[in-house]
């Protein structure tokens, strides 16, 4: 006769537990930890990535573009010593030195000029004025105090633009013995005469009392000139110096191995 096994209630399936290896349970505390590890998981729907540096992928605006090219070709083309010269500018504390004194010889802008006519005309014209003392700006009108050799100082900007307006000026010192020197830049020269920009300054004289600390930022003027400036640029990148670099390494192991 055929038998009929009895049906497993589901108390008995609770009841039932899977196989485990012997040794399971011990090795389940030894892993436990205080502060278990909760790995992430970046796939989708899961965490949300974290926030990365995507500079380089970003496309700048053609301005920007346009500027970082300009100042890589002006780093990677050969430049002349006569433009060469206009990168050797004043270091940071000899020109805060060279501004402070430039702002104490500004010329008047309009509100002080009006202010003086209208006390000259109050005082009916008897008020004595006296010399004014002040730096002179303009490109032709320091030309020609630098060709009178009235000029005692002349103050060129290192960014103008372009740069053939001013490219001569420092030769034409030279030639008339006149100091110079190359500042940074031409809107901060700008500020000091009340314009957006100057390309030039020109001290041509000085009170009594500020003599002698003129004298002594002449001298330091001349002590950081460099005189005889060669050409500049050439500086390739990184990727073409250390090509150079494995070229010539390779050139000196076979001569070496041809000795």
């Amino acid at each position: 006769e055929r038998r009929i096994m009895p049906r497993a209630t589901k108390e008995r399936d609770l009841r039932k537990k899977p196989y485990e290896k012997p040794g399971a349970e011990k090795k389940a505390k030894a892993d436990a930890h205080l502060f278990p590890s909760t790995p992430k998981t970046f796939g989708i729907g899961g965490t949300v990535l974290p926030k990365r540096d995507l500079t380089r992928f970003v496309k700048w605006p053609q301005y920007v573009r346009l500027q970082r090219q300009r100042s890589i070709l002006l780093r990677r083309l050969k430049v002349p010593p006569a433009i060469n010269r206009f990168s050797h500018v004043l270091d940071k504390n000899l020109a805060t030195n060279l501004f402070k004194l430039l702002i104490k010889y500004r010329p008047e802008d309009k509100q002080e000029k009006n202010a003086r006519l209208k006390a000259a005309a109050e005082a009916g014209g008897q008020q004595a004025t006296s010399k004014p003392y002040v730096v002179k700006y303009g490109l032709n009108h320091i030309t020609s105090l630098v060709e009178q050799k009235k000029a005692k100082l002349v103050v060129i900007a290192h960014d103008v633009d372009p740069i053939e307006l001013v490219v001569w000026l420092p030769t034409l010192c030279k030639k008339m013995g006149v100091p110079y020197c190359i500042v940074k830049g031409k809107a901060r020269l700008g500020q000091v005469v009340h314009q957006k920009n100057a390309t030039a300054l020109a001290f041509v004289d000085v009170r009594d009392e500020d003599k002698n600390s003129f004298s002594k930022l002449l001298e330091s003027i001349e002590n950081a000139h460099v005189e005889n400036v060669k050409w500049g640029g050439a500086v390739m990148g990184n990727k073409s110096q250390h090509a150079t670099a494995k070229r010539e390494r390779a050139i000196l192991k076979e001569q070496l191995k041809r000795q």
